[in-house]
């Protein structure tokens, strides 16, 4: 049930929805001087929520800082790399499909190749309301045999639908395959926090290796400051739902 209620309850939480619906209320009040209000309001909210400055400083709040990787020295027995966007599966093609969040493959490819972590566990089912019959996990360990990463260094969790999730089945198969386990927890710099909260609740002892940075250095040309950028309004859903995501988890003593 709580995985249901947060994936409806994710759809409003995004800034295009809240303008959306002042600009429907504007409509229904436009004769009234109130509407007017309001929908000036909205065409606000709109170049706000647009500013490519404004998100970056709010996403900077929260991203989890990079990790150098030769710093991390040696020692980990595993990487977990976590779902969440990474890849999906074309049937007609009969291809994987990687999307945005791919990085986590990459950097989990490159720990495995120079020898920082000996085993692979990928955690991360359908996630989703409606396909229920696509495991991302499974994806990935098909990518990373393709590649020639054997499978005998590969562990899955195929079934997980949410960070919780995650953390409690990549914690039982760790234990059984590899107790006392030391291992580098591969995910989302924005969602790094939350993931690490839930990790350190199952008591696995991790180590935060953050991947898609979203921010980078800060500038100041016009463009960056003040021109409005539409895909402002995805990395604000995606901010609002880990910040939002996160209260909700440390309310039912997730993290």
């Amino acid at each position: 049930m709580f995985f249901v209620i947060s994936k409806i309850a994710s759809y409003f939480l995004t800034p295009l929805f809240w303008i959306l619906i002042l600009v429907l209320i504007a409509f229904l009040l436009i004769k009234k001087r109130a509407g007017r209000w309001i929908l000036l309001c909205a065409l606000i909210l709109f170049y706000l929520f647009s500013n490519r400055f404004l998100l970056d400083e709010a996403i900077r709040a929260w991203e989890y800082p990079l990790v150098n990787q030769r710093a991390l020295g040696s020692g980990y027995d595993a990487a977990i790399v976590l779902g969440g966007g990474v890849v999906t599966y074309d049937r007609h093609a009969d291809r994987l499909i990687f999307r945005e969040t791919a990085d986590k493959v990459l950097q989990a490819t490159d720990l495995y190749l120079n020898g920082s972590v000996g085993y692979l566990m990928l955690s991360g089912g359908p996630g989703d309301l409606f396909v229920r019959d696509r495991f991302e996990a499974s994806f990935m360990r098909k990518y990373f045999l393709s590649i020639g990463i054997p499978d005998s260094v590969i562990l899955v969790d195929s079934v997980s639908d949410n960070t919780w999730e995650n953390a409690r089945n990549s914690a039982q198969i760790l234990e059984k395959a590899i107790p006392g386990a030391r291992c580098l927890l591969v995910t989302t710099a924005l969602h790094m926090p939350r993931a690490m909260g839930c990790f350190r609740k199952t008591g696995l002892e991790v180590t935060p290796f953050p991947t898609n940075k979203i921010t980078g250095e800060r500038r100041s040309d016009f463009e960056y400051l003040f021109i409005p950028h539409t895909e402002c309004f995805v990395y604000w859903r995606n901010l609002i739902h880990e910040v939002v995501g996160y209260r909700i988890y440390k309310m039912k003593h997730y993290l």
